[in-house]
């Protein structure tokens, strides 16, 4: 098995006129690769309607309902987390809730809030208790604000994660940009956080600090939206990784990470 845990699609709202051929690319590239599951999500309209990272409530909706509406199309080969804004913090909730009994096996918080604001923890709490892992945007060494994002550190995922220790974290994509090695330091020694490998950088060293830093047992393969770089770290998975790590890696962590029985 090949488990996806970090894709993203689209719908006719993301102001893009592709936007099918952009599902379909996905999904083709993915059958090239060996993908077993796309574990993923629609951030609202994608800043079409109302901002990526701040996306309204009807936003959020929208997306959350094309996600299921695509896991049931593509039954078994795309699987949705929930997205949600933790600052509208009953929908959140309740987006978690409906989500959860459609199927859905995660939730995506983007940069609506700083990771260790108070806001998150009703929503950490909540996933903890479902036995969802959250995926969760990082940008890697923060060292200043971004403007249309409130972008988080590992350092502040490690401190919610440390309030809600039930709760799994995803640290998203390691080679999303920024300084990677600063997060692999500020994941180590926190057990319920798990990294993606995803992201379009693919330093030649980074997986190699990563098996160092983190090991094996808290990896996971991912794309997001390059698969072109997903390939390279695939192959790279392929080549230089032995036996173990690398089927951990390929689905036998996510297998242990997301709720049995949802991979088939």
């Amino acid at each position: 098995m090949l488990i996806d845990v970090h894709g993203h699609f689209y719908t006719e709202r993301s102001g893009l006129a592709d936007w099918q051929e952009r599902n379909a690319a996905r999904l083709k590239a993915g059958r090239r690769m060996g993908i077993t599951a796309h574990v993923a999500s629609i951030l609202g309209t994608w800043g079409h309607r109302s901002p990526t990272y701040f996306p309204s409530p009807t936003d959020v909706e929208h997306a959350n309902a094309a996600m299921l509406s695509l896991q049931r199309m593509h039954d078994g080969e795309v699987i949705g987390y929930c997205v949600v804004n933790p600052n509208f913090a009953d929908h959140a909730l309740d987006q978690i809730d409906q989500g959860l009994d459609g199927g859905m096996i995660g939730v995506k918080l983007a940069a609506s809030r700083r990771a260790d604001d108070p806001l998150l923890d009703p929503i950490a709490q909540r996933a903890g208790d479902a036995g969802v892992p959250v995926l969760h945007h990082i940008w890697h060494h923060r060292q200043r604000d971004w403007p249309n994002q409130e972008a988080s550190d590992t350092v502040e995922l490690a401190t919610l994660a440390l309030r809600h220790t039930e709760t799994q974290f995803i640290v998203a994509h390691i080679g999303g940009g920024g300084d990677w090695a600063h997060t692999l330091r500020a994941a180590r020694d926190v057990p319920n956080l798990w990294i993606d490998i995803s992201g379009s950088g693919v330093d030649v060293d980074m997986m190699e600090w990563a098996l160092e830093t983190i090991g094996a047992e808290r990896m996971l393969f991912g794309t997001d939206l390059t698969m072109a770089t997903g390939w390279g770290k695939l192959r790279y998975l392929e080549s230089r990784v032995d036996g173990e790590s690398r089927d951990l890696i390929r689905s036998g962590n996510a297998l242990k990470l997301f709720p049995t029985g949802a991979f088939g």
